[in-house]
């Protein structure tokens, strides 16, 4: 008896229907209705798929009233390299004229707003501070907020969205890779993070801003996410941004992060430092003009088979030791290795010799504050 009802037990487990996870922009009943007879403008990018293609084609086959495109950093196809200008110019496919915010232009203009009802927002994020796709959502929503505009945000998961870490970025240190109070790792989506940063009143006239979030069906988490689609030029694999949040804040440092290579964020390398046995020669290509150590050989480490996750702080302080040991220098651009970390506290934690356990102690009541300040935003 107790086996067969084991079996059946067993039977019923493996019936129950396996529920697909379903971005925001695959359930358009939910976003159709607040878009219909409004002009639209859609922040998007080459992440921006539904349906079986652009976000922007099926809009546009549903017949809203999409009357402009804008693009943040890396542009509206995702092909710009990293800082590299985003212009305004005309999409060749659709015709749609695209309003560039990154550059000079990071906060839609009241001119760009005044045809605009409804700004709709659907990017994918990778989970970091750093990542200038929220930053972009920050400004776009303060921007609707001063002109009554609606915003409207479209989820999609946080492939990193595990991970709470890092430390919060401080007072001093905001810029456009750290413009709201966030840990490294926040642990969040794009849409959450909306609604923190309207709740928490990080914007101009945040009580002014309607604001509609679709979330993301059958997601938690803890999920392992795989993303359809590169969110950049230089994470172009689930590998590259599982390790993304260890390795940026190399780009403060003398260290190449294999900007020019087949395996951007993927490793890390020196010429005259040994940190791996990969040998290996950073060139210009499109997603990377002008890489750090351009053509010269890299004595590398690859990270490509490492469980690395989260944020891995091992590693920065390691590499560091083995530059001092070496009598190399390390912080090539400490005020920019600072904007990263959020503050300049790590920095001078790793030159006073700290390791990994008291640096981590000394960022944990701000980590454990954040999460307790997030917990009304979340949807998952």
């Amino acid at each position: 008896m107790k086996v067969l009802y084991a079996l059946l037990l067993l039977l019923s487990v493996i019936a129950l229907p396996a529920y697909a996870l379903q971005v925001a922009a695959e359930q358009p009943a939910k976003y159709l209705p607040l878009l219909k007879e409004k002009r639209v403008a859609a922040v998007v990018n080459q992440t921006s798929q539904a349906l079986d293609g652009h976000l922007v084609d099926f809009l546009l086959s549903e017949d809203i009233n999409l009357i402009k495109i804008m693009a943040p950093e890396h542009g509206f196809r995702g092909k710009q390299a990293a800082g590299e200008t985003v212009i305004d110019n005309i999409d060749t496919k659709t015709g749609l004229p695209v309003v560039s915010l990154y550059g000079k232009n990071k906060k839609p203009s009241p001119d760009m707003l005044s045809d605009v009802d409804v700004l709709l927002f659907d990017i994918q994020d990778v989970g970091t501070r750093f990542y200038t796709y929220i930053s972009t959502l920050h400004y776009v929503m303060e921007a609707a907020a001063e002109n009554d505009v609606t915003v409207v945000v479209l989820d999609r998961p946080n492939p990193n969205g595990a991970f709470v870490d890092g430390p919060v970025r401080q007072p001093g240190f905001t810029s456009f890779v750290g413009v709201d109070p966030l840990p490294l790792l926040h642990g969040m989506t794009v849409a959450e993070l909306a609604l923190m940063i309207k709740g928490e009143g990080w914007i101009n006239q945040a009580e002014r801003l309607t604001l509609h979030t679709v979330a993301v069906e059958n997601y938690s988490r803890n999920m392992a996410i795989t993303l359809p689609v590169p969110p950049s030029p230089n994470l172009p694999n689930a590998t590259a941004v599982r390790l993304y949040p260890s390795l940026c804040l190399f780009e403060g440092t003398t260290v190449s992060v294999g900007r020019g290579t087949p395996y951007p964020f993927q490793i890390i390398g020196h010429n005259n430092v040994r940190l791996g046995d990969l040998t290996i020669t950073p060139e210009a290509v499109d997603a990377a003009p002008s890489p750090k150590l351009e053509g010269t050989e890299l004595m590398a480490r690859d990270l490509r088979q490492s469980a690395m996750k989260g944020f891995d702080i091992s590693l920065l302080i390691n590499t560091y030791q083995q530059f001092v040991n070496a009598g190399e220098t390390f912080f090539s651009h400490p005020d920019f290795f600072d904007k990263l970390a959020g503050t300049d506290e790590l920095r001078k934690a790793m030159v006073a010799g700290q390791d990994a356990a008291t640096i981590r102690k000394q960022w944990q009541p701000e980590l454990d504050a954040f999460k307790k300040r997030r917990a009304p935003y979340l949807l998952y």
